[in-house]
């Protein structure tokens, strides 16, 4: 096993090297730079070229994929506090780790998406038949992790190793003691990958083992993001505060939905020819929860999302931005607009109270038995982002956009890391952090370490108050994290007394 393990972490090296000894010349610039703020703007010369077009129906195709308006500009620019000249980590975020000056790192709990993989259905799907364009050929089987995306996860591995030494929570060269590390990650292959790949840069001369509950690609239900209670009328008002919720964010995709559909060209689709795919359009969303399900879309948003998804990975696999665009030129904002209908879909079906606290009900279950167990350092739990767009809601998390990513909620391969800290006086607090690299460092394959490390955003819960340094304590923390579990009884208690009556 030890050999294994070893022989891993040389391929990881082997294929890193190769992978960026083969990125075109005209990207060695970029990969020096550092973290830049995707999300941002153009520099103010570029912005004002590309502000010129006015915005019309009468545009031509081109012209429509390649401006934006300058409020447009104004807007991103004031969202996000950067330009894309910025290439400072501090220009993405404040904090280098995840560190709390002053405090003594005593636990981490890491819950993650899992990093690239290829879109989940290409070959002979309507995500194939809604364009004339060939989709990017990927090293990995349809929704399975990616060369590049193994790679990203072991640098990010690397990282939170390096991290976790500087804190002195782990010793280098650490061989955990046991029931000092657990890793657990859903039983699909990306999740269960991903796992292996992060642990192989972690904990690179360990035996440590991946722990998975499911036969292999199947899912576990703890990461399964199913509502495991649905009672009619559970389901119509979910429905109905879903509705309520989203409706106005959704009515505001119509401008994504155009630029996606001039950027995959649907109209010359076969899908478009033999009617299997229409306009896209904001007001025919039809939702279905059922009970022991995934919670479902169907109609434009279900179509936009699928094209929104494989373009996004695309361009994190495809070092010609043009040629990931379908040989458009797209400003990073556009990219950003691209990813915001997979953001919106991911936020409308899982983030409303009814269903977060139900979908989220395992997972934060898991959570609080690992936070209680003695003698544990560190946990990583590997699921989806829809587990982290679950939890969060679930937990009251406030309303966040990601600086530096297009994708601004829960961009691939993000964690959301929980820490227990000890103050000099020995009380204890909580933080939670997203960390999450940069989208010049995933398409770049940058190496991760303490100076050029991933971006850091702090998650503030509401119904809680954080003490002068930003931290939680450790019983506000964890009340609200039994709060969150609690509300799945309450709501079960509830529908199931009017299914009674």
């Amino acid at each position: 096993m030890k050999k294994s393990i070893c022989m891993l972490t040389i391929l990881g090296m082997m294929i890193s090297l190769a992978a960026c000894a083969a990125k075109p010349e005209n990207n060695a610039e970029e990969r020096s730079s550092g973290i830049t703020a995707e999300s941002s703007i153009k520099t103010s010369e570029e912005s004002s070229e590309q502000s010129k077009t006015e915005s019309s129906a009468e545009v031509s195709e081109e012209s429509s994929i390649q401006t934006k308006t300058e409020s447009s500009a104004e807007a991103s620019e004031e969202s996000s506090g950067q330009t894309s000249g910025e290439s400072s980590p501090q220009a993405v975020t404040e904090m280098a780790v995840p560190h709390r000056e002053g405090y003594t790192l005593e636990q981490v709990l890491v819950l993650s998406r899992h990093n690239i993989r290829s879109p989940l259905s290409v070959n002979g799907s309507l995500l194939d038949s809604v364009t004339p364009y060939k989709w990017y050929d990927w090293s990995s089987n349809p929704s399975e992790l990616s060369l590049r995306g193994g790679i990203l996860e072991t640098e990010t591995g690397q990282y939170f190793r390096k991290w976790l030494e500087s804190e002195n929570l782990f010793p280098e060269n650490y061989h955990p003691e046991e029931g000092a590390v657990r890793i657990y990650a859903n039983s699909l292959q990306r999740t269960t990958a991903t796992a292996n790949f992060f642990k192989a840069g972690l904990l690179p001369t360990a035996d440590t083992q991946v722990e998975t509950h499911m036969n292999y690609d199947e899912m576990d239900p703890v990461f399964e993001p199913r509502l495991t209670f649905a009672t009619p009328r559970y389901k119509a008002d979910a429905e109905a505060q879903i509705r309520e919720m989203y409706t106005d964010t959704v009515n505001d995709l119509a401008d994504n939905y155009v630029l996606i559909t001039d950027v995959i060209d649907m109209k010359n689709s076969e899908a478009w020819k033999d009617g299997t795919a229409t306009e896209l359009t904001t007001d025919d969303m039809e939702f279905y929860l059922q009970e022991n399900k995934e919670p479902g879309v169907k109609g434009s948003m279900k179509i936009a999302c699928s094209a929104s998804d494989a373009l996004i990975l695309q361009y994190y696999e495809e070092a010609d931005k043009k040629k990931a665009a379908f040989g458009h030129d797209l400003t990073d904002e556009q990219w950003a607009q691209i990813a915001e209908i997979k953001d919106v879909y991911g936020d409308v079906l899982f983030s409303a109270p009814l269903v977060a606290a139900n979908v989220a009900h395992p997972l934060l279950q898991e959570i609080e038995k690992e936070l209680n167990t003695n003698g544990r350092k560190f946990t990583f739990l590997c699921g989806h982002d829809s587990n982290i767009c679950s939890v969060l809601a679930a937990l009251n998390a406030e309303a966040y956009e990601l600086p530096g990513s297009i994708e601004r909620k829960t961009p691939i391969g993000s964690k959301v890391v929980f820490c227990r800290w000890k103050a000099p006086d020995g009380s204890k607090y909580c933080t939670a952090d997203l960390v999450y690299q940069s989208a010049n460092q995933l398409r770049n394959l940058q190496v991760m370490d303490l100076s050029n490390h991933p971006a850091v955003f702090p998650i503030r819960f509401s119904g809680i108050n954080s003490n002068a340094d930003g931290l939680y304590s450790e019983k506000d923390f964890m009340n609200l994290l039994r709060k969150g579990i609690q509300e799945y009884d309450n709501i079960k208690k509830e529908y199931s007394l009017s299914a009674a009556a």
